[in-house]
């Protein structure tokens, strides 16, 4: 297939936004709420899972009451908010995505942060023009993101074929994704998870979004 058909769907947190250490101090912000003691972005990193609840599992040995579950996720949000103002996009996004585009290929965003909350953020960060679709959530957090890439490929149609499509992502959800419509995946291991959990997926892993884009035509060519 040539290398014009390729389709990326980006993932934004971890990825896109370089904003693990707005994540580090919203969770663990979050985690004095209900009394835990603070995470390193390395044990994070080692145990970082979704749906969320399960990551909190496997801290705190057991799932989160319902209260404490929405404690702790509100002050995630409302600190996160505080904390990704001062985030930067990571290393060469903006010419990764332009040389993207200007190649003739499409790209699109899909994100588990809220849409309300995505949409201005993109657009803030100067990169919204590049994307064909940007899609955030729309429902609770905390859950996966298999059903809602089936929505966002679906609302692309015709742009986005399944076996045409590479999603670049930095969690091992990203790639379970992926399999879930049938698309392929390449793993970044600069955002949520570390290295050795992402590659027990059995996809590509690298150190850049310039590898990622490399591997992608590769994948998809």
């Amino acid at each position: 297939m040539g290398k014009h058909t390729t389709h990326l769907v980006w993932d934004w947190n971890g990825t896109l936004l370089d904003d693990m250490g707005a994540v580090i101090a919203a969770t663990n912000a979050a985690f004095a709420e209900i009394g835990l003691e603070p995470i390193t972005l390395e044990r994070y990193r080692q145990l970082y899972c979704v749906p969320i609840p399960r990551f909190y599992e496997r801290l705190m040995g057991r799932l989160p009451t319902e209260a404490e579950w929405l404690v702790m996720d509100e002050a995630f949000h409302r600190h996160y908010s505080e904390h990704r103002i001062g985030c930067s996009l990571t290393d060469g996004v903006e010419d990764l995505l332009r040389e993207w585009r200007q190649a003739g290929r499409s790209q699109s965003l899909l994100s588990m942060y809220g849409h309300e909350q995505l949409v201005p953020a993109v657009r803030g960060y100067g990169i919204e023009s590049h994307f064909i679709r940007v899609d955030g959530r729309t429902g609770p957090s905390g859950g996966a993101k298999a059903l809602h890439m089936e929505r966002h490929l679906r609302a692309l149609g015709g742009a986005a074929a399944p076996g045409r499509t590479v999603v670049i992502g930095d969690a091992v959800d990203d790639a379970l994704a992926a399999a879930h419509v049938g698309a392929l995946a390449v793993l970044y291991a600069g955002g949520s998870h570390s290295r050795s959990s992402l590659e027990s997926v059995g996809v590509p892993v690298v150190d850049t979004l310039a590898q990622a884009v490399e591997e992608a035509l590769c994948l998809a060519s």
